[in-house]
């Protein structure tokens, strides 16, 4: 039976920890079929509400480094049930993770939901795409409201995914989601401020009547 996503990360040096820790018979023998190298409606929807994900790709000298990618809700784009890409804008123009795809085009991408306490980590091959190489991937993936200077497009090649369990993912939220979970508050708040104000005004025309 086939576990994608394992199937790649687990290595000879991986099943010797596994086996040191008394774990190896947990995945030598999975009975399933996870194959997850298509991406479904489930994997597209939660993608497409993320404003950030990190990526890390490895050195020709073998040094991981992760890099933190942010944008517009949104801006990783599911093209097709295979494929992704992003607009690279400029940022602080190290270029670590550009030069590490054009040795070595594999990546791994962790994408969060804090406030749901889940994770989607996504096994990719990385393809850097010049702006005018592929005008219908462009207009797909750049954001003309985004006021930075593009530089380049990713385009990501699945190879496989899987969902990590939420243990240990500590609630979060952003400043639109509290704004969004205390609005009936405020509203709340203005009318009762609106009805104060209204019983002042009656109880001073009252007493000036007096």
């Amino acid at each position: 039976m086939s576990y994608g996503f394992l199937d790649i990360a687990i290595t000879p040096s991986v099943r010797a920890a596994q086996k040191a820790m008394g774990a190896d018979h947990i995945w030598q023998n999975f009975a399933g079929d996870r194959d997850f190298d298509r991406l479904t409606e489930n994997e597209a929807a939660f993608i497409a509400d993320r404003d950030s994900f990190y990526m890390a790709t490895v050195s020709e000298t073998g040094w991981p480094y992760v890099q933190h990618r942010g944008g517009p809700r949104g801006f990783l784009k599911v093209i097709d049930d295979r494929t992704l890409a992003f607009a690279d804008y400029r940022g602080n123009r190290q270029y670590i993770s550009t030069g590490n795809v054009a040795a070595n085009d594999r990546a791994c991408l962790f994408l969060m939901d804090y406030a749901r306490r889940a994770r989607l980590k996504i096994y990719v091959h990385v393809e850097e795409v010049a702006l005018d190489a592929d005008p219908a991937l462009a207009t797909l993936v750049i954001d003309a409201d985004y006021r930075a200077k593009l530089e380049r497009i990713f385009r990501l090649r699945l190879e496989s995914f899987d969902w990590n369990c939420p243990q240990h993912i500590t609630p979060r939220f952003t400043e639109e989601q509290v704004g969004e979970a205390v609005r009936p508050l405020r509203v709340r708040l203005a009318e009762l401020e609106s009805e104060n104000a209204e019983l002042r005004a009656r109880l001073a025309t009252h007493g000036d009547n007096q």
